[in-house]
């Protein structure tokens, strides 16, 4: 598998559940605006829930940030909707749960499993050009954590925009940048 980061994010098109209805969305619709797609294995399941309720409990600061939250599984949208209709968390969600029942866009992420027709836990920062800035994948039986993916939105929305600075470890919005330079070397 060849390097994933500054890729250009595949084409697709994909049936989704949002806000109580089914809409279709496209690789060009992502352009022009910050995108994350957050897959996970499955509805009606375990850990996922927990997942996407916390991503949902700061959606609304990814906004301010003009990013949009992709939630992706192999589930179809008719799922989607059933799950949201069954389960008091899952009915919080504002973001788009996209649809990805025959694995084509998981696949081409490198993230599908075969054998159990599931994903694993990847999350992909996309930027508004198309460009795959962040890659993060976790076997399924470990959460992610929404506030850590923020803080890494941030930083990478912040590089974007100052691209003669960098954010060091453990950077927080307003925090002090670094300008790299040989003046640097060796004094970090």
């Amino acid at each position: 598998m060849g390097n994933i980061i500054n890729s250009q994010l595949p084409e697709f098109k994909l049936q989704a559940f949002q806000n109580g209805s089914f809409q279709t969305v496209t690789s060009k619709d992502v352009l022009g605006k910050w995108a994350i797609f957050f897959f996970y294995p499955a509805d009606f399941t375990f850990v996922c829930p927990t997942e996407l309720e916390d991503l949902s409990d700061l959606y609304s600061e990814f906004q301010k940030l003009g990013v949009e939250i992709y939630s992706v599984s192999t589930d179809s949208h008719f799922v989607h909707k059933a799950w949201h209709d069954a389960s008091a968390t899952i009915r919080k969600i504002k973001y788009p749960m996209l649809a990805d029942h025959t694995g084509a866009l998981s696949r081409a992420l490198g993230i599908f499993i075969e054998e159990e027709g599931l994903t694993y836990r990847g999350t992909f920062l996309v930027n508004p050009q198309g460009k795959i800035k962040i890659v993060e994948i976790h076997d399924n039986n470990i959460g992610r954590n929404a506030a850590e993916l923020l803080r890494k939105t941030e930083a990478a929305i912040f590089v974007h925009e100052h691209s003669d600075e960098v954010c060091p470890a453990k950077w927080r919005k307003g925090d002090a940048t670094l300008k790299p330079s040989i003046d640097l070397v060796g004094k970090i």
